[in-house]
């Protein structure tokens, strides 16, 4: 299996690479997007908790797609961070949390309808996770650690339809793991024994589907005003596992809002 995920992260590395040097003068479009937004969250974690914690969250989301003129693949980059204050039920306690995400990867693209109105990709990303909680009551395991990494089955489907003489555009993007690498302690296992007496057991462990069912998807309306396209939506975030005795989950929706930049440039091998 591990041999597996290297092998697909390393194909995902070398034919994007190829994309970017496919000829000496490359026309390409790219999108960029840069969005703030707040939500809900609710948290479990086990290994420091039994109860559900639920709070505010903040997210921030900068996205980059480039496309060159005539070739159907093109690509994606996305960072997202999220920091939270969750509490429980009582109001007796609090989580400090938070989460940086980094996904790369690629999509071949359908264009279809008359002048190409609607379009659909369908792709992969490798996605990477790093994060962690820390509970403000607890000195018993105190905090736990986020980290592990995807590889990501991906869909986005956009359609532009003119409204006020101006052309609007909507989007939808899902993004489900299919297996990866997570690190977990065990249950009752605390970080002292890991990282300094050196008791590992299992620690670094193979996630699927069926173990770390998650979901990240995002639906957005790109609203042109004068010159400038704001873009407005909702984004959906799912992470979940059951992996070495523990069960978490950090659920949360958010509310976002941003500004979108397209532009063309000449690239020279």
């Amino acid at each position: 299996m591990f041999r597996v995920l290297l092998f697909l992260v390393f194909f995902v590395l070398t034919v994007s690479a190829k994309a970017q040097r496919d000829t000496l003068l490359a026309r390409n479009i790219t999108t960029t997007s840069n969005m703030i937004g707040i939500g809900g969250v609710n948290v479990l974690d086990t290994y420091i908790s039994p109860e559900k914690y639920r709070g505010t969250e903040l997210r921030f989301i900068s996205m980059t797609e480039k496309r060159r003129l005539g070739n159907a693949l093109s690509y994606q980059r996305i960072l997202q961070l999220n920091l939270s204050l969750p509490h429980n039920r009582a109001r007796t306690a609090d989580y400090l949390a938070g989460m940086l995400n980094y996904s790369w990867g690629l999509h071949y693209n359908f264009d279809l309808l008359d002048e190409k109105r609607l379009n659909i990709k369908l792709g992969g990303l490798a996605d990477a996770n790093l994060g962690g909680l820390y509970s403000t009551r607890s000195s018993n395991n105190p905090g736990q650690l986020k980290a592990y990494v995807n590889i990501t089955p991906s869909v986005i489907a956009s359609y532009d339809f003119p409204l006020w003489r101006r052309v609007f555009s909507v989007r939808y993007e899902a993004d489900a793991p299919l297996f990866g690498v997570m690190f977990s302690p065990h249950y009752g296992q605390s970080y002292y024994e890991i990282f300094s007496e050196g008791h590992t057991d299992h620690n670094i462990v193979f996630t699927t589907i069926g173990c770390a069912p998650s979901l990240r998807q995002m639906l957005s309306v790109d609203v042109p005003i004068g010159k400038a396209t704001m873009r407005v939506g909702y984004v959906g975030d799912f992470q979940q596992a059951n992996v070495n005795g523990i069960k978490s989950h950090s659920w949360s929706n958010a509310f976002m809002i941003g500004f979108v930049k397209r532009f063309r440039m000449s690239k020279i091998r």
